[in-house]
């Protein structure tokens, strides 16, 4: 199947429709009884979900003027390279691209594109319509009409519109942010260190490897004691070893998370250099899998969510 045009693009309207029941006041008063007592991680997730309606927050979301909120807590030096950011998905057929890079959606999470020689041989672009995936190809495999129009669709996508609403994507202008590949210490994709932060302080921290390939994930307390619980992936074998820049990871996240109850800092440990990736205030969309399940309520029992946020 041939790929589109540039003319054929852009569509008639990249203004998102949000589905009656997500505008329905009675809908919206239904979910807010339900997580007026908030005990549990998930919980609270759904609780702030409902409630905290702070413009940080959609700075948080915003992959691209998240880079400003980074650049002024902890330094420019903690971002990965900008390349671009595009008003304009078409504009990725003429961009002067490096031979490693990665393609995101600025409003949005789980989509990728990642190219890299060392992608897998058979590793293919996916079809525009199916494009909010993880996908990491060769330059060589990678067209660019093809990657802009699985970019366009991206902007097209309310992110974060289901039954709980994850409220600050659907504030996010849909656009295109270019960055450097990270490659990590063995020369791959790095692991992905995500550090769960309460008012400014880590208390677990979340380890995924593999991501491209056979994925793991393990967890640790802000001590790196392996906790002996799953959320779905199996656990790397053997066991991650402490990344040596743990402490000063942790001060990072400890600024960037300073000033709200609970934020995601996810972060990359590469060959002297500590790369910030991005910030989470919504893990899995209130939907974290906890097994046993007496982790959701450990990874709830720091949070202390405020009766009002302001």
């Amino acid at each position: 199947m041939l790929a589109p045009s540039r003319s054929s693009l852009r569509t008639p309207s990249r203004t998102p429709r949000i589905r009656w029941r997500n505008r329905s006041r009675l809908v919206r008063w239904w979910r807010l009884m339900r997580t007026m007592n908030p005990q549990t991680f998930r919980q609270k997730v759904r609780y702030k979900m409902l409630r905290d309606h702070r413009p940080l927050l959609v700075t948080f979301a915003d992959k691209a003027a998240v880079r400003d909120f980074v650049a002024a807590r902890v330094g420019e030096a903690s971002l990965p390279g900008c390349i671009a950011v595009l008003d304009d998905a078409a504009d990725l057929l003429t961009l002067d691209l490096p031979d490693r890079y990665v393609v995101k959606p600025t409003h949005g999470s789980g989509a990728v594109i990642v190219v890299s020689p060392d992608a897998p041989e058979d590793a293919r672009l996916p079809r525009p319509e199916h494009g909010w995936v993880y996908r990491h190809v060769r330059p060589e495999h990678v067209d660019r009409e093809q990657l802009a129009a699985i970019a366009e669709v991206w902007c097209t996508k309310l992110y974060g519109q289901g039954p709980n609403r994850e409220w600050a994507y659907g504030q996010v202008p849909p656009r295109v942010i270019v960055e450097e590949m990270l490659v990590g210490t063995d020369g791959g994709v790095p692991d992905d260190y995500k550090f769960f932060t309460y008012d400014g302080e880590c208390r677990f921290i979340q380890v995924d490897g593999g991501r491209f390939g056979d994925r793991t994930q393990d967890f640790f307390t802000d001590r790196w004691e392996h906790l002996a619980m799953s959320g779905g992936p199996r656990w790397a074998s053997p066991t991650p070893a402490r990344p040596p820049h743990l402490d000063e990871m942790l001060a990072i996240a400890a600024r960037l998370g300073a000033g709200t109850d609970f934020v995601r800092v996810d972060l990359y440990s590469l060959e002297g250099r500590i790369v910030f990736g991005e910030l989470t205030s919504y893990p899995a969309g209130g939907d974290s899998p906890f097994e046993p399940a007496s982790f959701d309520a450990e990874f709830g029992r720091p949070w202390r969510v405020p009766r009002r946020y302001r």
